[in-house]
């Protein structure tokens, strides 16, 4: 990807470009219509850019995780899956920013980085996906907690529970447990963005 965007400017504006979206998923008419009916707090936009930003990134390596083809049947088949919900995801927060009049930042907007060998082997792919998954939900539980706009809070819930399965089948495919903590950790709006930031360019 040749563009970029900065943190700063993915929590603080809309980012520059952007595409027409694709009506796909449950929640987005949801996100749709909360968006459009009243305005949306300035602090719930920051929160929609950063999981629009967190959504790109699960979709860009899930894209390249399948394509480096270094995984068997079964986990592609996951792989492929999780991507597919990614970009249902995707557009649903996206839907938030654009309900709100604004354009939700795209793939040529944000150039993701990632540490050397992560798509070297199928337990380095395992690997990165359970943690990307741990910070994806960490994210949207966040979110949930951090929103002023009811209205969508539980259609980010939704979007949880779908990176707590992944979450869980990566971590069992890593050869951990499914699943261990009655609370999984919430992130604050500063720390998904720290966690965000590390993979990107």
């Amino acid at each position: 990807m040749s563009a970029s965007i900065t943190r700063g400017q993915l929590l603080s504006r809309s980012a520059k470009g952007g595409a027409a979206l694709l009506v796909a998923g449950s929640a987005l008419g949801k996100f749709v219509d909360t968006a459009a009916a009243d305005p949306v707090p300035a602090a719930d936009l920051a929160y929609a850019r950063l999981l629009v930003g967190v959504e790109l990134l699960g979709s860009d390596f899930y894209a390249q995780a399948i394509a480096a083809a270094n995984t068997d049947k079964t986990v592609k088949a996951y792989l492929r899956r999780a991507a597919a919900n990614e970009q249902e995801h995707y557009q649903s927060v996206a839907a938030i920013i654009g309900g709100a009049g604004q354009t939700p930042a795209v793939a040529g907007d944000i150039d993701f980085s990632y540490p050397a060998g992560t798509f070297a082997s199928q337990k380095s792919i395992v690997k990165f996906a359970q943690q990307l998954e741990g910070t994806m939900l960490g994210a949207y539980l966040g979110a949930i907690a951090g929103i002023q706009t009811d209205g969508l809070k539980a259609a980010l819930a939704q979007i949880a529970a779908c990176e707590a399965q992944h979450a869980a089948y990566f971590t069992t495919a890593a050869g951990g447990r499914t699943f261990n903590l009655s609370f999984p950790t919430a992130l604050t709006i500063d720390q998904a963005s720290n966690a965000l930031d590390a993979y990107t360019a």
